[in-house]
């Protein structure tokens, strides 16, 4: 099992976990599905005994985990980013179950393409700017009456559902060009919230919901790469100064020929 090279490609990613233990129950479930890549954003408390002591022989996976300040970071480089929530958002993206979503992901890493598992704090789950940074929300299926897991739970099950994936790789879904990054993709939004404003068709000071339905938009379509250039490159032309404009007009030269 850990001899997949795909598996090294899945990031596991917990946002703000507030109890070490957590940490390191989540390591031995990615160890045990032959997962390594682990990632936190603002623990509460890492290093930590309990998180070793939980991890129970995976220490490795802990010891080589990065630690970082903002989920954009845990992501760069990520092409898809699956956000495990328990329930449907307001303007989010359409929800995968779990063995769908774990397929899906299973394809991109067997082709290459870094992805991740985002997983939020045990009392609150992601928030919804969490979420929005993600392309791909994801539901593990559980009793409507009773559908809170824990997290080193949560863990396993999409550890698991990504190993049998990937177990059988020629009857995952094929996927054509290599989609943007998610911090290739934050680059174009920053862009177009920049050009936006600077024509005066979007307010920063009354956004309304542009930014949010745009991020959604993209994530169903599923940006590639070429696809982001393309858009960065028409936002670089469009903020071009316009000819005979103030800011197009340059002084010419003076020419020195020595007369008074």
């Amino acid at each position: 099992m850990t001899d997949r090279p795909a598996l090294s490609r899945v990031r596991v990613v917990l946002v703000q976990a507030s109890h070490p233990g957590n940490i390191g129950a989540a390591a031995r479930a990615m160890k045990t599905m032959g997962l390594s890549s682990l990632w936190l954003v603002q623990p509460k408390s890492f290093p930590d005994a309990e998180a070793s002591a939980r991890a129970s022989g995976a220490t490795d996976v802990l010891e080589a985990a990065q630690v970082v300040s903002t989920l954009t970071e845990a992501l760069q480089g990520v092409t898809l980013a699956a956000a495990l929530t328990s329930r449907r958002r307001e303007l989010s993206l359409p929800a995968q179950w779990s063995r769908e979503a774990a397929q899906t992901l299973a394809s991109r890493a067997e082709h290459g393409e870094e992805v991740a598992l985002v997983f939020g704090n045990e009392t609150y789950g992601l928030s919804n700017e969490d979420l929005r940074v993600c392309q791909l929300p994801v539901m593990i299926p559980a009793n409507p009456a009773y559908s809170s897991l824990n997290l080193g739970a949560a863990v396993q099950v999409m550890s698991y559902e990504i190993s049998m994936a990937l177990a059988t790789p020629a009857a995952l879904p094929v996927y054509g060009e290599p989609l943007a990054t998610v911090d290739e993709v934050e680059a174009l939004m920053a862009h177009i919230e920049r050009a936006t404003t600077a024509t005066g068709f979007f307010n920063p000071a009354n956004p309304k919901r542009l930014m949010p339905r745009l991020r959604r938009m993209f994530g169903r379509i599923a940006l590639e790469r070429d696809e982001v250039n393309i858009l960065r490159g028409m936002l670089n032309f469009f903020e071009r100064p316009l000819p005979g404009s103030a800011a197009s007009t340059i002084a010419a030269p003076t020419r020195d020929d020595g007369k008074a």
